[in-house]
């Protein structure tokens, strides 16, 4: 079974930046699409952006358009989320997950999720 480590979450002030990378375990990895996701306090979880196992295809929920960016490297197993211009708004736990194609991880049709990791930005 996949294990998903999520890690570079933190307090940041608003405009800032952060890096989160999620970290992978098992052989697949490179085999699967991967997504990143968040919970705000009070919300349900909401896609942010996702990957496609090749990483020639990229998909991104229009309120971090342009902001975020998802990249992976199949070598380590890892996909990363470059945050810029964060906003208060972005604040939430911030988690990873696989599935089969973007489509499926955008409707988050996907495996198990890791532990997340906290973001929080300061106004």
């Amino acid at each position: 079974q996949v294990q998903l480590v999520e890690s570079g979450g933190g307090l940041v002030q608003a405009g800032g930046s952060l890096r989160l990378s999620c970290a992978a375990s098992g052989r697949t990895f490179s085999s699967y699409a991967m997504g990143w996701f968040r919970q705000a306090p009070g919300k349900e979880r909401e896609f942010v952006a996702a990957i496609s196992w090749s990483t020639d295809s990229t998909y991104y929920a229009d309120s971090v358009k342009g902001r975020f960016t998802i990249s992976r490297d199949n070598a380590k197993n890892t996909v990363y989320l470059q945050m810029n211009s964060l906003q208060p708004k972005d604040t939430a736990v911030y988690y990873c997950a696989r599935g089969s194609t973007i489509l499926l991880v955008s409707s988050l049709v996907v495996g198990s999720w890791g532990q997340g990791t906290q973001v929080t930005v300061s106004s």
